[in-house]
């Protein structure tokens, strides 16, 4: 049994990124399960489709995918992934979209198939600031979510996937003049590490689910 988790390369200027640092430092299984790790590039489709090839070649039973969200407060387990790419700013490869599909001719959105408040809850539970997020936004991140679960609805159906944003690390946070929210890389690895641990589990046997309110 395979877990493939991803985390991108540093882009917009920064040195690093968590969401790959996070990645390196979850341990080698989890749940019985081997962690088999993928660096991204904050490329536009060009993610997806190398994302889409290690799904093929590992087969694993699930896919969770982290990217950095520099102002989130918290751990951001992404509910939905949208068919829209709308680009601020321009990605590693200069690529800057408006207003394109991920997946011409492909539904409006797709949902997320973690069981992302469970996932939530067991994070929380650490005294760790988690909720869940009803927009991944519209740069490679959410290309990235829509891909991975177009591509699993049509070629993999039995594998279950999802996307958790993560904050700025200290270290990225204390180089901007007004310094955001931030959370240690080690701290969100032990929350990233017990959330897959959690959606491993079978269905009624995870964590008590708090009230949705508590959640959202």
């Amino acid at each position: 049994m395979k877990l493939l988790v991803t985390g991108f390369a540093p882009f917009n200027g920064e040195t690093v990124n968590p969401s790959y640092q996070i990645v390196q430092r979850l341990p080698d299984k989890i749940g019985g399960a081997e962690v088999i790790r993928l660096e991204l590039p904050v490329e536009f489709g060009h993610a997806g489709r190398l994302l889409a090839r290690e799904v093929e070649r590992v087969k694993p039973v699930l896919v969770l995918c982290l990217g950095q969200a520099g102002g989130r407060t918290g751990i951001s387990l992404e509910q939905v992934g949208i068919n829209l790419r709308e680009a601020s700013i321009p990605d590693n490869a200069g690529i800057q979209p408006s207003g394109e599909p991920v997946v011409p001719g492909g539904p409006a959105a797709y949902f997320t198939t973690l069981p992302i408040k469970r996932m939530c809850a067991r994070i929380r539970a650490m005294g760790i600031p988690a909720s869940i997020s009803y927009s991944a936004g519209t740069y490679v991140c959410n290309d990235l979510l829509y891909f991975l679960l177009d591509e699993l609805e049509k070629r993999h159906p039995g594998i279950r996937g999802g996307f958790i944003h993560v904050p700025y690390s200290p270290e990225q946070a204390a180089g901007k003049a007004v310094p955001p929210a931030s959370l240690a890389v080690s701290l969100a690895a032990s929350g990233i590490q017990a959330a897959l641990e959690e959606a491993l589990l079978p269905d009624g046997k995870g964590e008590e689910i708090p009230p949705q309110g508590a959640l959202d």
